[in-house]
């Protein structure tokens, strides 16, 4: 799917980019599996911002994905690839035999018209779901689950993909899109292929205001504001952060400080870590 740019007519227009758009088939939702989306503007439920530089944005319109495909040994049909603003990725619409329709992320290489299975008995096609144990080693996977059952958490987002490495007895290790390289229970699902909408990372925003239409209000400097707003606030012409070091807005150091945890539960599942 290409990247569409335009003509410089004005100063934004110049390094502006879009997708083309060409890859769907269908302008609305289905309205069966669609509900209102409330904004939240980065605050919790005491009214209070918990997520800073977040607001406006355009209207959106949930679309109910099915990352559990629980639907074993019922042939679905997939009827339309469509646009989801809640998502880089696109989504498949699929219509089961049985009548019930889903929407599911679209893997690069899905046509309009394919037929897709989920469950052990599944072929080794693009969208097709089964658990790990039965996927040969050296299949590229998406949307995988991390319990067996909750539905997938990982490698979901546009061009992503993660590589079954080796099956050591109930664990399988995957290779995952940032060079992580992990154990997953083998009866954990996982759908073959990559993720589509593999040019979504060429996109270029171009201006302020796609970033507003967006949802991203703009991002303030501590630097910027007044010792009492922030540790590196204050003093004559620009000053340097100084001692400590950088500190977010409450005194906590940031900037390649680490926060995880000594000893996470899931650090016996990591292999490989992605920044060694």
């Amino acid at each position: 799917m290409p990247v569409k740019s335009y003509k410089p007519y004005t100063a934004s227009r110049r390094f502006m980019t879009v997708s083309s758009f060409d890859d769907l088939s269908k302008d609305r939702p289905e309205k069966s599996l669609i509900k209102g989306l409330t904004k939240t503007g980065g605050r919790n439920n005491f009214g209070r911002i918990t997520s800073r530089f977040r607001g406006g944005g355009h209207k959106r319109l949930y679309r109910q994905i099915d990352f559990k495909r629980d639907k074993d040994g019922i042939e679905a049909k997939v009827v339309s690839i469509e646009y989801d603003p809640n998502r880089s990725a696109r989504i498949a619409l699929l219509s089961y035999k049985d009548g019930e329709k889903r929407y599911i992320i679209s893997p690069e290489g899905l046509k309009v018209g394919q037929t897709v299975l989920s469950g052990p008995e599944a072929d080794i096609t693009v969208g097709s779901c089964l658990p790990l144990k039965y996927i040969p080693l050296g299949t590229i996977v998406h949307n995988v689950e991390i319990y067996p059952g909750k539905g997938a958490q990982l490698v979901r987002s546009a061009g992503a993909g993660a590589q079954i490495m080796s099956k050591e007895g109930n664990l399988v290790s995957l290779r995952m899109p940032s060079g992580e390289v992990r154990f997953v229970n083998s009866n954990c699902k996982a759908t073959i292929g990559q993720v589509g909408n593999l040019d979504h990372e060429n996109v270029s925003i171009g201006k302020a205001g796609r970033k507003r239409w967006l949802g991203r209000r703009p991002h303030n400097r501590g630097s910027a504001m007044n010792p009492v707003d922030h540790p590196h606030g204050g003093g004559e012409g620009k000053a340097p952060i100084g001692h400590p070091g950088p500190l977010t807005p409450w005194g906590k150091p940031t900037l390649g400080h680490k926060t995880r945890k000594r000893h996470k539960p899931s650090d016996k599942y990591i292999l490989r870590r992605r920044n060694k």
